[in-house]
């Protein structure tokens, strides 16, 4: 799609694409501002272990997991193949992982502080090609390609390739790759029909609703997570854990920053919760959605800069 900068004057002239010349120039410019883009942590670049050097290392400490990333600008490799090598790496390799970390960040992560099964890989690239893009179109693959785009006004785009409806699972390919079964023992990556097996008829029709009224105020990017579904700007705003009979929803938002006149939103800020923030709202039915939309929209307007 063509961008176009407006002069003072009303005339559109064309924005062009500049070319990264390295893909160091791109892996600086995401380690620089890794935690704004991905909301992860630094851990290490160009980290060597076993005859492979892993180009960013980082941590989610939102899934107290991993993730590697790798940069390309060469167009000429196996998104499959060459992810799930660096996924078997890690799980084989877990206590180097964890020393790494602890060499390189200002906490202490112990073994069980890690959960390994919510790791994965990320490929950041200029382009990709269409048989890369259809490699990952699998409901439940732990590997994500991100398109990184420059332009000659000093702005940047970084767009993740979504899947098509992907419906299949990576499992119908395990058996032919014994790296692949072996790492999808271990790895897990949750869908939001997984979180509803769960739930009754009225609690799936009441998560839509609540879903489609959450999507309605802004354009958030939906994110099934272990515990929860994720509901994401720049950071999440809204987590929903559906149970069977109803909804949890946290507010990310902290302490006392909170407009609730009707006071339905509980502080959690002192107890053991799941999701983001110190505000947590229980739903059972839709009488209140519109109130409590008016409570998202707080947690939008300081999660979405």
């Amino acid at each position: 799609m063509a961008l176009f900068d407006i002069t003072e004057k009303g005339k559109l002239t064309l924005i062009k694409e500049t070319d990264f010349k390295l893909e160091r120039d791109i892996q600086k410019l995401i380690e620089d501002n890794l935690r704004l883009v991905f909301g992860l942590d630094y851990v290490r670049s160009e980290f060597s272990i076993n005859n492979f050097r892993i180009d960013t290392l980082s941590f989610d400490k939102d899934q107290k997991s991993f993730v590697i990333i790798e940069y390309k600008r060469d167009k000429n490799f196996s998104v499959i193949d060459q992810g799930y090598a660096y996924l078997s790496l890690m799980l084989n390799n877990k206590a180097d992982f964890i020393l790494e970390y602890n060499e390189n960040c200002s906490d202490t992560l112990k073994r069980d502080d890690v959960d390994w099964s919510q790791s994965k890989v990320i490929f950041i690239s200029p382009s990709f090609t269409p048989y890369q893009r259809e490699a990952i179109n699998f409901k439940d693959l732990p590997i994500e390609l991100w398109e990184i785009k420059r332009f000659s006004n000093q702005t940047v785009n970084i767009l993740k390739i979504q899947t098509a409806g992907a419906k299949e699972s990576v499992k119908t390919i395990s058996r032919q790759d014994e790296t692949i079964e072996t790492v999808s023992r271990e790895i897990k990556v949750y869908t939001e029909q997984e979180h509803l097996d769960i739930a009754t008829d009225g609690t799936k029709e009441l998560y839509e609703k609540v879903k489609l009224a959450i999507l309605n105020l802004y354009n958030l990017e939906v994110k099934p997570k272990k515990k929860y579904v994720a509901f994401v700007a720049s950071s999440n705003v809204v987590d929903i854990h559906i149970q069977r009979n109803g909804l949890k929803l946290w507010l990310n938002l902290p302490k006392d920053a909170l407009d609730d006149p009707k006071h339905l939103a509980r502080d959690v800020s002192e107890i053991g919760h799941w999701g983001n923030g110190d505000y947590e709202i229980s739903l059972r039915t839709d009488e209140d959605i519109e109130y409590i939309m008016s409570l998202v929209k707080q947690s939008l307007k300081r999660n979405k800069k």
